[in-house]
């Protein structure tokens, strides 16, 4: 009977009986599910994306309600754009759209070519808008282009052919799966990007062997001891960023920098900042620069004893370690530091990028809102503003492939630790979103201050290496480039293929990223 369903046979009895029944357990797991959330007390996790409305709705619905309204509005779009929906649409390359039904079916394929043909058309009409000043056009340029993406015919059930026949194919089966799916994310408070239980720190993830050698209220410092004869007579200090965990360096073997150091003969130390919680909620800038940094290069030159390290930062942690380079310049104290690479990280915030969208009025007063009671901020909230910037990749097409297929996601080690999410200070955020984002005073002379000390970083001479990635989202590589134009030392830039990510941690083996 299934069969004669799938050609477009009238259902049966026992087909009618089979659809109720998987309307009937959908509704049942959304009851034992909205049952314990009222038995426990827990509201919706924000960081999900959804809101406390989103939160009182059918997700049933939510998975297909845009559907009708896409199919029904694709004519009126048609005509507010004049005509743009009337002839078909270039063909493209593109993930969402890669199904061969998408193509060889004359319905999806003219709503996959309108869809497109009115996307283009939505997008260009941003840049041919008078009299908006250049911040204004960004944001909606964004906003746009976030509209565009979650209006895909191929987020909905009903206007995705792979959807389609997996219902089909499965009777439903993969409708209840993802339904599961969804309901544990919303429990999570997070969108699962790979697939549960396969990574484990310690076990398949940071296993290069190391020893935490300081621990402080605000970071752990971590010695990894060369497996050489000869080893440089330099350590390197490692700053990740505080926005995730430490072991982005150290991934699988083959992706782990840290590995790769002590192997050439290389003394490594690695800080790992605190999750913040109520302890370190008053923690500013002079807490990282002096408490953090200062604090684990003197310990790294006194357990060594050695004049001064090599230092890496990696993202806010780079932005970071320019001012502390500043502050050292500042004190006669540069010696300290031989070298500094930076790592994908911003000193100059003019082109910051689509991050910058996030620090308007609205972003702010939200921001003060969730950490008026405990003095620091949810890191799912970071993980799901870093996902907004690539929803297409990082939202949707997890909505497709977990919820409406009823698949897990393959497993990814870079997603698992960008999953791995840490608390932040709200106070020094707000700082730094304020201060350098918007206010990008780390670029003027004296903007900033360090224990009352007035910096500039256009006085650094430390000799740096600086890394960018052509595809970056978070950390544009012109803006990165800006440090060429400040720093007064030996410089050298080097423009990788990628993001912020991928393009750091792939190893040079690998051939991929350049």
């Amino acid at each position: 009977m299934a069969d004669d369903t799938k050609t477009g046979a009238i259902p049966t009895l026992e087909d009618w009986q089979h659809w109720t029944l998987v309307m009937g357990r959908a509704q049942q797991m959304l009851m034992e599910y909205w049952a314990e959330q009222m038995k426990t007390g827990q509201a919706m996790p924000p960081a999900f994306g959804f809101g406390e409305q989103a939160g009182a709705a059918d997700p049933m619905a939510l998975m297909t309600a845009g559907a009708q309204a896409w199919v029904k509005g694709l004519e009126s779009w048609g005509k507010m754009l004049g005509g743009a929906a009337a002839a078909p649409a270039a063909e493209k390359k593109d993930r969402r759209f890669a199904a061969p039904e998408w193509s060889e079916n004359p319905i999806f394929d003219t709503i996959k070519n309108s869809y497109l043909q009115i996307s283009d058309q939505l997008l260009g009409t941003v840049d041919q808008i008078d009299n908006i000043d250049p911040d204004t056009r960004e944001r909606l340029r964004f906003a746009t282009k976030s509209f565009v993406d979650a209006m895909s015919p191929s987020n909905f059930a009903l206007t995705n052919p792979q959807v389609l026949k997996r219902t089909m194919e499965t009777r439903g089966e993969n409708l209840l799966k993802g339904l599961a799916n969804m309901l544990k994310d919303i429990a999570a408070g997070q969108l699962t990007q790979t697939k549960p239980g396969v990574f484990e720190v310690g076990r398949n993830l940071a296993t290069t062997p190391g020893k935490v050698i300081k621990q402080t209220p605000l970071y752990q410092l971590i010695q990894y001891t060369p497996t050489t004869d000869a080893v440089l007579k330099t350590p390197v200090v490692i700053f990740p960023p505080w926005i995730n965990r430490f072991y982005i360096l150290d991934l699988s073997p083959e992706k782990s920098f840290v590995k790769w150091c002590v192997d050439e003969g290389i003394s490594l130390f690695m800080v790992s900042w605190k999750s913040a919680d109520e302890s370190i909620a008053d923690a500013t800038l002079d807490d990282y620069v002096l408490k953090g940094q200062v604090d684990a290069i003197d310990t790294v030159r006194d357990l060594l004893g050695v004049e001064g390290v090599h230092a890496i930062g990696y993202c806010v942690a780079g932005t970071t370690l320019a001012a502390t380079l500043a502050y050292l310049q500042a004190k006669g104290e540069q010696e300290k530091v031989k070298s500094a690479t930076f790592l994908t990280a911003q000193v100059d915030f003019t082109e910051a990028g689509d991050l910058k969208l996030f620090t308007g009025p609205e972003t702010m007063g939200l921001l003060e809102q969730l950490t008026a009671e405990k003095g620091y901020l949810d890191g799912r909230y970071m993980a799901a503003t870093f996902n907004l910037l690539r929803g297409r990749d990082l939202i949707w097409n997890y909505v497709v492939n977990n919820y409406l297929l009823g698949e897990e996601p393959p497993p990814f080690d870079l997603l698992y630790w960008n999953s791995d999410t840490t608390n932040l200070p709200a106070g020094w955020h707000r700082a730094y979103l304020e201060g350098l984002y918007k206010g990008n005073k780390l670029a003027e002379k004296g903007g900033i201050k360090i224990a009352g000390t007035a910096v500039d970083i256009d006085s650094v001479k430390t000799p740096t290496y600086v890394q960018a990635g052509r595809e970056d989202h978070i950390a544009p590589p012109q803006s990165v480039w800006k440090i060429m134009n400040h720093f007064a030392g030996p410089k050298r830039f080097v423009l990788a293929g990628s993001g912020h990510i991928a393009g750091v941690v792939n190893p040079p083996a690998a051939q991929k990223y350049q």
